[in-house]
């Protein structure tokens, strides 16, 4: 919990600051404005992220009305092992490994304001989720400073698995609210606090089927198509001393951190990330990361966006 509030202190900071450079900034508009019509006008943050994900965390956006986005994303495995030698340049670092854990997924927006979603997360494991609206940063006659969307998922594990004999067991749950703010043309800055829910009741002492994490991410907008991506998330219960059923002791990393590239062409968002995870589920990236920051366990990773539309064009 310490090292989690300067990340919250800092958080707050730039939101304060954002908030009074706006302020001035529309007083200035304000003042130079001397028609009416201008003062009335609605002005929407557009972009704000360029995609349904920053990296591993979800953004505040949603693909457009009757839009479809399918993604594939992949997490190969650790750039550089301990003790691994040259083994480490002959798996061209994790890349040439035979490891990549892969997430595919499909998501369609029947409404400008709620996105539905299916994913193949990997290892028999499958994802469905709903995204919603809820505010939308803009300026003019109403004035809301920062974009909000709330994001609910299931998760169902359908490997065959002794300890999941129970129907009920093979789910988990995540819940996230999704806050951002654009304070410029090229920096866009979210919070995301999440809570996950296991059906199952993990071992060892302080049992607990909810697990928190507190996630900060960014987007920084280097070219026209270009962007710096970066996301850090703290997990703040349930990754010390987990005892399993056979009686070995886990411990997991409760230290999320990322950051990448985003590359926009005409139909394409393509994103090329190094991050602390080796896992393509959020479930497992912020409840049961087991990768040490510490011991250098990062991994790269890259994602495909394809975004089309499915609404009918009218006729002449």
């Amino acid at each position: 919990m310490k090292k989690i509030l300067p990340v919250v202190l800092f958080c707050l900071c730039c939101c304060s600051y954002g908030l009074a450079q706006d302020s001035t900034a529309t007083q200035k508009q304000d003042s130079v404005a001397t028609e009416p019509e201008t003062a009335n006008t609605q002005t929407f943050a557009r972009a704000t992220f360029n995609s349904s994900r920053v990296i591993n965390l979800q953004s505040t956006e949603i693909v457009s009305r009757h839009a479809l986005e399918f993604m594939i994303s992949h997490h190969f495995t650790y750039i550089w092992n301990k003790g691994a030698g040259k083994q480490n340049l002959a798996q061209l670092f994790g890349l040439n490994s035979g490891v990549a854990h892969t997430y595919l997924s499909f998501s369609y927006s029947p409404k400008s304001w709620v996105n539905v979603g299916l994913a193949a997360a990997g290892s028999s494991v499958y994802e469905g989720w709903l995204k919603f609206r809820v505010l939308r940063q803009q300026t003019g006659k109403k004035n809301v400073p920062v974009s909000v969307s709330y994001y609910s998922m299931v998760n169902v594990n359908t490997a065959s698995n002794p300890d999941m004999e129970f129907s009920a067991n093979r789910y988990s749950f995540m819940n996230q609210a999704i806050i951002a703010r654009k304070f410029s043309p090229k920096l866009s800055v979210e919070l995301v606090p999440t809570w996950i829910h296991f059906n199952i009741v993990p071992y060892g002492i302080n049992n607990s089927n909810d697990v928190f994490s507190l996630a900060v991410a960014g987007k920084y907008k280097l070219k026209t198509k270009l962007n710096l991506t970066f996301e850090y998330a703290r997990q703040l219960n349930m990754y010390k001393n987990i005892i399993s059923k056979t009686g070995s002791i886990i411990n997991y990393q409760p230290d999320l951190l990322a950051c990448g590239i985003e590359i926009k062409t005409m139909g394409h968002l393509f994103q090329f990330y190094i991050g602390s995870t080796t896992s393509s589920s959020n479930i497992d990236q912020l409840a049961r990361n087991t990768s040490r920051i510490k011991d250098g366990n990062f991994a790269f990773g890259f994602a495909l966006n394809r975004t089309l539309s499915l609404e009918k064009k009218e006729k002449e």
